[in-house]
């Protein structure tokens, strides 16, 4: 007993420093808010919309996947010295965009999110103090990532040409070759029409008809929106579907005159996630969401979460560094996972992440994008959206 007793004191006094070394750890901690700004009164997430849960629509409010990222990257945090909250925060107009932006940065606030309308998001990437690093989660407009793109302006969520890129490889891939194209009557579907049309040609897709189709309760127009009659032309291979809103693109499968696969806003759609990929991490990454939020994670839900990991990664790597040249770091050397299979970067001319897109049915994954054998002198994520040589972004880094 005399030879162990100075051990046990010895052990005590170590256990006794270790504590107080703990406490001064965490006192010396600093804190980080990132913010999540939505739209106030989203159509896209009323009640009913929700209900309806058409594909390539967002699911529930996207503070679920920032607050299971941050739990996700609470202990590398921890041992880099930071700790990160988040602030959510619902606007509700375009007039407030500015003034929002402007009491956030005021506020120490550094890293913003965006569930934002297009045009929201672009005024944003004009007026937001160069203190702030904005993350686009919301909004697929090619626009944003041309023209109205920005310099402090990131996105996580995949562009609409990405998306028609990704369905395009993968009919060229099974010979698909002879599309059907019907579109929608709203502005959002001239803009996938927009966006399919150059990735067919990029691809050699031909389309073999383009027609309009309309939901409408005059009998006149009862025909606009017949499947049957829209596809009774028998010479394609595929229908192209391009419906923003969803409700006819969902009426569309085994609907068609003739047997033919639907792709575009229904059937084979190209998505940033699906609750069914089975690789890479993804089951844990499902699972884990679904029990914290009770529903699947969707496209928008990954893009926040993402969008979040990065913000965690920049206060780990360059939590002193200031916005703009965190901004460098995301377009030049910058790398984080994404549960997707390679690590994920941010494209230096329009600040678009680059990613693998999942194909995939409303019950499961059909495969991913770039397609094996579509091939990019540097980087073949960079076959899916805009490439340097396209890119119309003016930003002033």
């Amino acid at each position: 007993m005399r030879r162990t007793l100075p051990k046990l004191a010895w052990a005590l006094l170590a256990l006794t420093a270790l504590g107080a070394n703990n406490t001064w750890a965490e006192g010396a901690v600093r804190q980080a808010t990132v913010a999540l700004l939505s739209q106030a009164n989203d159509p896209d997430q009323q009640a009913r919309r929700l209900e309806l849960r058409y594909l390539g629509h967002p699911a529930g409010p996207l503070v679920d996947a920032a607050k299971l990222a941050i739990d996700d990257s609470a202990r590398r945090l921890q041992r880099a010295g930071w700790s990160l909250q988040l602030r959510s925060e619902a606007v509700a107009s375009a007039s407030e965009v500015a003034p929002t932006l402007r009491k956030l940065q005021q506020q120490g606030v550094r890293h913003v999110l965006l569930d934002w309308p297009a045009d929201w998001v672009a005024q944003a990437a004009q007026v937001a103090p160069k203190e702030l690093l904005l993350f686009n989660v919301g909004s697929r407009a090619d626009k944003l990532r041309g023209k109205a793109c920005g310099a402090q302006l990131f996105h996580t969520l995949p562009s609409e040409a990405m998306r028609a890129d990704a369905l395009a490889q993968y009919l060229a891939a099974r010979n698909w070759r002879r599309a059907l194209v019907l579109q929608g009557p709203l502005p959002d579907d001239a803009a996938l029409d927009a966006a399919w049309t150059r990735a067919a040609q990029r691809y050699g897709i031909k389309t073999t008809a383009h027609k309009n189709f309309k939901l409408s309760g005059n009998p006149a127009e009862r025909d606009l929106a017949n499947p049957r009659l829209l596809t009774n032309d028998r010479d394609h291979d595929v229908i192209v579907v391009l419906d923003s809103d969803g409700e006819f693109a969902r009426s569309l499968p085994y609907a068609s005159q003739w047997a033919r696969p639907v792709v575009g806003s229904n059937g084979l759609v190209a998505s940033a996630w699906h609750a069914q990929w089975p690789r890479n991490g993804g089951p844990q990454l499902s699972r884990r969401f679904h029990t914290q939020s009770g529903r699947d994670m969707v496209s928008q839900d990954w893009a926040a979460w993402l969008a979040v990991k990065t913000v965690a990664e920049l206060l780990r790597e360059h939590g002193d560094a200031s916005p703009a040249q965190q901004a460098k770091h995301l377009r030049e050397d910058f790398s984080v996972a994404g549960y997707k299979g390679p690590n994920l970067s941010y494209r230096a001319w329009n600040g678009q992440l680059r990613q693998p897109m999942v194909l995939a049915h409303a019950d499961g994954v059909v495969g991913t994008a770039p397609v094996e054998g579509v091939l990019h002198p540097k980087e073949n994520m960079d076959t899916l959206g805009i490439d340097a040589p396209e890119n119309q972004c003016q930003r002033q880094p």
